[in-house]
């Protein structure tokens, strides 16, 4: 059974940072291009980074670009979102999403699977 599974979300105040981990089983993520997206109370989902299926490729919303950075570990199955210098404009549900491909992509639809989420708040 594929499942995506992020954690290390939790309540923090601005400035600080937090490390988000996606976990996959029932699949191999060397062979996916993966991605975080982000869903604030009241609006759409929206892209936040996504990394390709060696880690030789990221990109990044232009609001996080420099602040957060998306990681890979594929001996452990594993992708990270590490975000610095958090601001109340990043409290959202962050999930990660698995697309079997090569090179990272960017639409939402493009994405095969998802994990359920991992709230992170950040307090003024």
């Amino acid at each position: 059974q594929v499942q995506l599974v992020e954690s290390g979300g939790g309540l923090v105040q601005a400035g600080d940072s937090l490390r988000l981990s996606c976990a996959a089983s029932g699949f191999t993520v060397s062979t996916y291009a993966m991605g975080w997206f982000r869903q604030a109370p009241g609006k759409e989902r929206e892209f936040v980074a996504a990394i390709s299926w060696n880690g030789g490729s990221t990109y990044y919303t232009g609001s996080v670009k420099g602040r957060f950075t998306i990681s890979r570990d594929n001996a452990k199955n594993t992708v990270y979102l590490s975000m610095n210098t958090l601001n109340p404009e990043d409290t959202a549900v962050y999930y990660c999403a698995a697309k079997r491909t090569f090179t990272y992509t960017l639409p939402r639809a493009d994405y095969d699977h998802w994990g359920q989420g991992t709230q992170v708040t950040v307090s003024s």
